[in-house]
């Protein structure tokens, strides 16, 4: 649908309009007295959450950022599905599934009792799409936008058989600097370590950042908590409907080969704490289910 087509539809006045980009691709603008946010259809890509309570967004966008059909946008909060990281048999899809590169349409919209706005979109399904995942299925995402961010993905399985998918919300958080941040809650959990070879550690602490980090923490559905000295500020990540936690900063030498990252240093304002369901975490959605993953963002200055 067209950008007119969509604020005849579902817009809603001095809370919800649509706009076509530069690049053609339709963008969602939110913004009511409690926040605003910024949504690409293409991908369900939440680009860009400011809470009215926060002088800086919440969720990161890449200054670099670019804007094309049939690619993924730097920052915001890509979705990753029906696999997370590479496919498990076929080194020619795409890394993080096609889910974030498809187009999604509309099929709701509608303000909350609490004044806070809620847009819902449905993954299109296509001849790309089912050459890459056969299964009968429905894959919406809800977000809604006010003092906090809640963003519910449920997969629904419409066929006769079950499958088994991996999935992220792979959210990048705006941070004052990466070396002036940590990460509580996963104290103790047990997580995959991907830089320097996939060995299996536990958590001791919080987490710090001094270099490159890439971590799946397994088996834990804990609510998280950003630490951010610099901004003065906590960011807080509760969770429902997953198991596992990704911690990522990609560090200078990766940022720099990226491009797109805010060069030169702007990959040091943001670090990825992703809820997700990988590795040991797979989901298996039944012939006739659904499971849905839930998480809400929060912000509080001190």
């Amino acid at each position: 649908m067209s950008a007119a087509a969509l604020n005849t539809q579902f817009g809603i006045e001095g809370q919800l309009s649509f706009r076509e980009d530069a690049s053609g691709l339709v963008v969602a603008e939110i913004n009511n007295a409690q926040g605003r946010a910024s949504l690409c259809l293409q991908g369900a890509h939440l680009m860009s959450w400011q809470p009215a309570s926060q002088a800086v967004p919440v969720v990161w966008l890449s200054r670099d950022a670019k804007m094309a059909a049939g690619k993924s946008i730097r920052g915001g909060a890509p979705v990753c599905w029906p696999w997370f990281g590479a496919h498990a048999t076929e080194s020619s899809f795409p890394g993080h599934g096609y889910a974030r590169t498809v187009p999604w349409q509309v099929i709701e919209s509608g303000s909350e009792p609490n004044g806070a706005t809620r847009l819902t979109l449905r993954l299109v399904v296509s001849d790309k799409t089912r050459a890459q995942w056969p299964h009968d299925c429905n894959l919406d995402l809800t977000v809604i936008v006010g003092e906090t961010l809640r963003m519910e993905m449920t997969t629904e399985n419409t066929g006769a058989n079950d499958f088994v998918i991996g999935e992220a919300l792979h959210t990048y958080l705006q941070i004052g600097d990466i070396g002036a941040v940590r990460v509580t809650g996963l104290e103790g959990c047990e997580y995959w370590d991907k830089v320097g070879g996939s060995n299996l550690r536990r958590q001791d602490g919080a987490i710090g950042f001094a270099g490159e980090t890439d971590r799946v923490y397994i088996n834990s559905g804990a609510e998280c908590v950003i630490e951010d000295d610099k901004l003065k500020r906590r960011i807080h990540i509760a969770k429902s409907g997953s198991l596992s936690t990704v911690v990522w900063t990609p560090w200078t030498e990766k940022a720099n080969k990226m491009g797109d990252m805010g060069q030169p240093d702007g990959w040091r304002e943001m670090v990825c704490v992703e809820s997700a369901n990988a590795l040991d975490n797979l989901v298996t959605v039944a012939a006739g289910a659904r499971h849905t993953l839930i998480v809400e963002y929060g912000a509080v200055s001190f």
